[in-house]
């Protein structure tokens, strides 16, 4: 037992060991060491984020561009031109001798009969030198009748040609029925006897009009003559039916031998004239189908007549000369759908040239010249690359590609100066 003098020293923790003063230190070590990495890992994430903000905005960015399937279908080519409409058959009915003519009633519209009466003439005094008169009315009765037995005879061809016509088409129907022959022999047998019944009805049309001017002019020849009355009116009749297109002489005064009087036609024998580039009209066949629009109606379907051989120059708009020549197209829709329409009538005719079936088709806008060829740029992996190719029938806005591009194929339209071959683009 300890000595009550003895004092005890007070209990005290335990110092710490060395061990865990070092497994401390150690921590405080690997703290710093985490922070110093997490600062260097920061500062190089910062530097690769600014380099690849500069890499990026450095780099050639993809240029826009609009782009276009090539796909397959049918391509249509026309040449599209402005028309006017006109009467087929119009006749100008003129003064057969000298005289007073007395006002004319008629107003444009009306409709006539064949030798209804136009206008009347009250005959002039005989001039002093009748006897040359006589002699020239004479000649004109003369040229009147032999025009007349002239258009005779071409009735007489036109009907042969119309009979010859009609039996052509019912043998190729036979034939075409019995599948000896294409359906498209049938159209264009239907197509020639159209044309030779029109060619017949234009023909008689004639005689009658040359029936017409031979009276007239043996009318003036009695005049000359001395039979009838010097105060007896000659009438001038219509020489055929129809409706009276123009008055060119409204007024009563003075006439001498051949003033216009009366324009006359049938309004039910309109045809469409335009007039397009010889480079056009030498590529046109007849029988081609044409869409009249923009007349005022709904789209028409006709077909050509006949291009005229003789060209004549026009200046166009910009002041370039140009050589034309007009087609003449027959309308292939009853009357009914165009009765609307009169002589020289604005409209607008879509004349097809050609007809491909299952082409592939691109934009033309989409082409250019390179070389000797043509090419075009397609996209493959994003980027443009350069594609020659060979054309074919092209239109207004679309082209036939024969080689060098395949269905499907992506190209782009319009391409600006900025794209090369390997240039990145976007498609807008």
């Amino acid at each position: 037992m300890p000595s009550p003098l003895t004092r005890t020293p007070p209990e005290s923790t335990p110092p710490a060991s060395k061990g865990a003063r070092s497994d401390e230190a150690a921590t405080k070590r690997m703290r710093r060491a985490r922070a110093r990495w997490v600062r260097r890992a920061l500062l190089v994430a910062t530097g690769a984020a600014s380099v690849g903000a500069l890499v990026y905005a450095w780099r050639p960015k993809p240029v826009p561009v609009e782009v276009a399937v090539a796909a397959r279908g049918d391509l249509v080519v026309t040449v599209d031109e402005m028309a006017k409409t006109r009467v087929r058959d119009r006749f100008v009915v003129s003064a057969p001798i000298a005289g007073n003519v007395l006002r004319i009633e008629l107003e444009p519209g009306a409709v006539i009969e064949a030798s209804s009466v136009l206008a009347r003439i009250t005959p002039m005094t005989a001039p002093m030198l009748d006897a040359r008169s006589k002699v020239e009315a004479q000649a004109r009765s003369a040229g009147a009748r032999a025009g007349e037995q002239q258009a005779r005879a071409a009735v007489a061809r036109a009907e042969l040609a119309a009979k010859h016509a009609g039996d052509e088409l019912e043998r190729t129907r036979r034939l075409v029925g019995s599948g000896s022959l294409a359906a498209d022999a049938l159209t264009r047998a239907e197509l020639e006897a159209r044309l030779r019944t029109e060619e017949l009805a234009s023909a008689r049309f004639a005689v009658q009009v040359a029936a017409h001017e031979a009276a007239m002019a043996s009318a003036a020849l009695r005049r000359h003559d001395g039979v009838g009355s010097r105060e007896e009116t000659l009438e001038v009749t219509a020489p055929t039916g129809g409706s009276v297109l123009r008055v060119i002489r409204e007024s009563a005064g003075p006439v001498q031998p051949g003033t216009p009087l009366v324009e006359i036609g049938d309004p039910a024998g309109l045809e469409v004239v335009a007039d397009v580039l010889t480079a056009d009209a030498v590529r046109m066949r007849r029988g081609a189908h044409v869409t009249v629009d923009r007349w005022g109606g709904p789209s028409l379907r006709a077909h050509v007549r006949m291009v005229e051989p003789a060209a004549f120059t026009r200046v166009s708009a910009l002041g370039v000369e140009e050589q034309r020549a007009s087609v003449i197209i027959d309308f292939d829709e009853p009357r009914e759908r165009w009765s609307a329409l009169g002589d020289g009538y604005r409209a607008e005719v879509k004349i097809v040239l050609t007809e491909r079936r299952g082409v592939v088709r691109i934009p033309l806008g989409s082409t250019f010249r390179h070389g000797e060829g043509w090419a075009t740029y397609v996209v493959r992996d994003e980027r443009a690359a350069l594609a020659p190719v060979r054309l074919g029938a092209r239109s207004d806005r679309e082209v036939e590609v024969e080689e060098g591009l395949g269905e499907g194929e992506k190209v782009l339209v319009h391409p600006s100066e900025r794209v090369s071959p390997g240039v990145r683009v976007a498609p807008r």
